[in-house]
């Protein structure tokens, strides 16, 4: 999703948090996601953010609508562009959509019911595949366990035969080519961050608020301009961080929201 948004807007600065040490969010109950989405989300007001993107699949799932209630700001899921853009590219009267995400995500039915808002007549497989998670992060890529996992994950969408198939959690695109091979060549992987960043481009326009030479030249992702918070264990996620994003932020800041009370402690990397 970061890669995706530095991409889309090269010199937007942005501040992510990762809640590393409450992740995965996949199977924690609908309360827990709830409650920590919502503290997230007053950390990154308090740090003067002007747009919230909730780059969580499964957070997006069941906590999207309470935090729009409670941010004054425009807020952003990543199941809706995700749906959309898979309706958009099959460019069907009738596609066949199939969705991978964590347990959480597939339980509440959030995909299904984005694609079938942009195309009632869609028909639409769903399947959870929670390994994928740590495989991703442990960048287990090329290895025959993994493409076993995923034989066996995607039985039942491979015999379905979707137009269009969604990467429902930011950890799936890592496995791209293993899915790809798996579903087979003619599906189309939907990455469900290109397309939130995509709209967030749009949004960002129609609002007047896009201000491209506010930072001349090039500028890479995670340079000084970027500001990288974690909940626990920094120097594993800078590790995880290089593999999805090709480079190790400079500076992470280790956080705490309790309540309301933020206990910082500034890392210089």
């Amino acid at each position: 999703m970061l890669r995706a948004l530095h991409t889309q807007l090269p010199h937007a600065p942005l501040a992510y948090v990762a809640d590393s040490g409450h992740a995965p969010y996949g199977e924690r109950s609908v309360e827990y996601v709830l409650d920590r989405s919502r503290r997230i989300a007053a950390h990154l007001l308090d740090q003067g953010a002007a747009g919230l993107v909730v780059a969580c699949n499964t957070a997006s799932a069941v906590a999207l609508p309470k935090i729009r209630e409670k941010i004054g700001l425009d807020v952003i899921g990543v199941i809706g562009p995700g749906g959309r853009k898979a309706v958009e590219i099959t460019k069907c009267d009738k596609p066949k959509i199939g969705v991978i995400a964590t347990e959480a995500t597939v339980a509440s039915g959030a995909y299904a019911r984005a694609i079938e808002r942009a195309c009632d007549n869609a028909s639409i497989v769903q399947s959870a595949c929670p390994l994928f998670v740590p495989l991703a992060e442990e960048g287990w890529t090329r290895e025959a366990e993994t493409f076993s996992i995923a034989e066996k994950y995607l039985a039942s969408m491979r015999e379905f035969e979707p137009d269009a198939l969604v990467l429902g959690c930011t950890h799936y695109p890592i496995l791209r080519d293993v899915i790809q091979q798996t579903v087979g060549a003619d599906v189309k992987l939907i990455d469900s961050g290109e397309a939130t960043a995509e709209e967030v481009e749009r949004l960002l326009l129609a609002k007047g608020l896009m201000n491209p030479r506010s930072v001349q030249g090039e500028r890479t992702l995670c340079d000084d301009l970027d500001h990288f918070y974690v909940t626990d264990a920094a120097e594993r996620f800078a590790r995880v961080a290089e593999r999805f994003l090709g480079t190790t932020p400079s500076v992470l800041e280790a956080i705490e929201v309790y309540g309301g009370d933020q206990l910082r402690q500034k890392h210089e990397r």
